[in-house]
């Protein structure tokens, strides 16, 4: 399975990288491919090199204007001219997706697939990885937008909560059947 992973280029304590580097493992060792913005700094960095280290491939999309930090000696790169060509091909080279901790672009990067998934324009299933209870606030304010309205369809069919590593990956085999 190729599993989009979107997340911080920023160096991170440990409370993020452990869980981080525990997936990436989890995700090589399985067999699968890491499809992900391609940056060799920070969490993408350490995300990339367990996948590496455990045996799974890495599929990278960077953009031109962080040309200069994409990893080198990755399975495939691509290079696109903007963020929102980086999106799309993130999304078209994967059967699911992992968001886990990040910035601004990595809930920007999240709120498109859940909207993408709310309006039956793709149906891969999505998990947050809630690291250290990174996406507490989120998951409250989702749970708002559900309750009062805002969301056309049950948040349990648009993104599934996961607290430690392995039971996301379990959670993305099991609904992609990739075991």
């Amino acid at each position: 399975m190729n599993i989009c992973v979107f997340l911080s280029a920023a160096d991170l304590a440990d409370r993020y990288t452990r869980p981080a580097r525990e997936f990436a493992e989890l995700l090589g060792k399985g067999g699968h491919a890491l499809v992900w913005g391609g940056s060799d700094t920070g969490l993408m960095k350490v995300v990339a090199d367990g996948v590496q280290e455990a045996g799974g491939r890495l599929l990278g999309v960077s953009v031109e204007f962080l040309a200069d930090k994409a990893r080198k000696g990755a399975d495939e790169m691509v290079i696109t001219k903007d963020l929102a060509e980086r999106k799309r091909l993130l999304l078209e080279k994967a059967d699911a997706v992992v968001v886990m901790v990040g910035g601004t672009g990595t809930l920007d990067e999240a709120t498109e697939i859940l909207e993408l998934k709310k309006h039956g324009h793709t149906d891969k299933p999505v998990v947050l990885l809630n690291t250290a209870g990174f996406y507490d606030g989120l998951k409250e304010q989702f749970r708002r937008m559900e309750e009062e309205g805002f969301l056309t369809r049950p948040l349990s069919e648009l993104a599934h909560f996961a607290k430690e590593p392995a039971g996301a990956l379990a959670y993305l085999e099991e609904s992609v059947g990739a075991r």
